[in-house]
């Protein structure tokens, strides 16, 4: 199954990196953008002419269409566009500026719709292809002070599941991959606080301490799951990587349909049954 080509955004570190790094290893092709296009001197040091190194920021939508153009017209198709740029918004929703909540927007969502947008007139022409669309647990689950990350996600998750009826039929594939805790800079450098309210301060030092105390993966890792996702003859349209995250994720969904069990007869009392 090798010899694919691979677009992918956010390739300096993280999940992204890790991936492009599993993918070259096997032979595969990589457009690989960042916004800082020095951080991918490594993987063209060692790879060579597998790699073409894009700068691109995925909020400009105009760089975005260039940049795919740029990836087809260097390898001459687009196997997987991974929508991997993306970063974490640490603060309650009141906390939140104006800024940082359409900030957090542009990238996690406009930036894969963007990047969407641009690949699939390729693929349909192609009859072929697969767009990896990284969304997280937290695009199943919300938890306190990550409110506007689990927006972004969430929108995510439900614009995907509507593109995978979109384009069936057409060879195109969709997966929502949902990683839980990887040891990538997510919860470090990448991070954006919040200005801090007082009222808030408990509930973000117990989200901290969980961070603290927990144990998160290595990012290497999870390049064969990858590998086997993209490879799959038919690849699913969600798969989460790690292993509590299901467990986690079934919980809720219980409390979910609990919920709107309890108060089915509000459902009913709306339509005057």
């Amino acid at each position: 199954m090798a010899g694919k080509v691979w677009f992918i955004t956010g390739t300096s570190k993280g999940l992204g990196r890790a991936w492009a790094e599993a993918a070259l290893a096997r032979g595969d092709q990589i457009a690989a953008t960042a916004r800082d296009i020095s951080s991918l001197c490594g993987l063209v040091h060692e790879y060579g002419a597998q790699v073409a190194p894009i700068r691109l920021d995925v909020t400009d939508r105009a760089a975005v269409f260039a940049a795919v153009a740029t990836a087809q017209e260097r390898f001459g198709r687009l196997d997987v566009v991974v929508n991997n740029a993306g970063y974490g918004l640490l603060g309650a929703v009141e906390e939140v500026s104006e800024a940082q909540a359409r900030a957090q927007i542009e990238t996690n969502l406009f930036g894969a719709l963007w990047v969407t947008q641009a690949a699939l007139p390729i693929l349909r022409a192609q009859g072929s292809g697969h767009i990896i669309q990284v969304s997280s647990v937290g695009g199943v689950n919300a938890f306190p002070m990550l409110g506007l990350y689990h927006a972004s996600k969430w929108a995510l998750e439900g614009l995907s599941q509507a593109l995978q009826g979109e384009l069936a039929g057409t060879g195109v594939k969709v997966t929502l991959v949902e990683p839980g805790g990887y040891a990538t800079e997510w919860k470090g450098g990448s991070m954006v606080h919040a200005e801090p309210i007082a009222a808030y301060d408990e509930i973000r030092a117990g989200r901290l301490a969980r961070w603290r105390d927990a144990e998160f993966a290595d990012p290497g890792a999870s390049g064969a799951a990858i590998l086997r996702v993209v490879d799959a003859a038919e690849p699913p349209l969600r798969v989460f990587f790690g292993p509590n995250n299901l467990e986690m994720t079934r919980a809720e969904y219980q409390k979910r349909l609990a919920g709107w069990e309890q108060w089915q007869d509000v459902a009913a009392l709306a339509v005057g049954r």
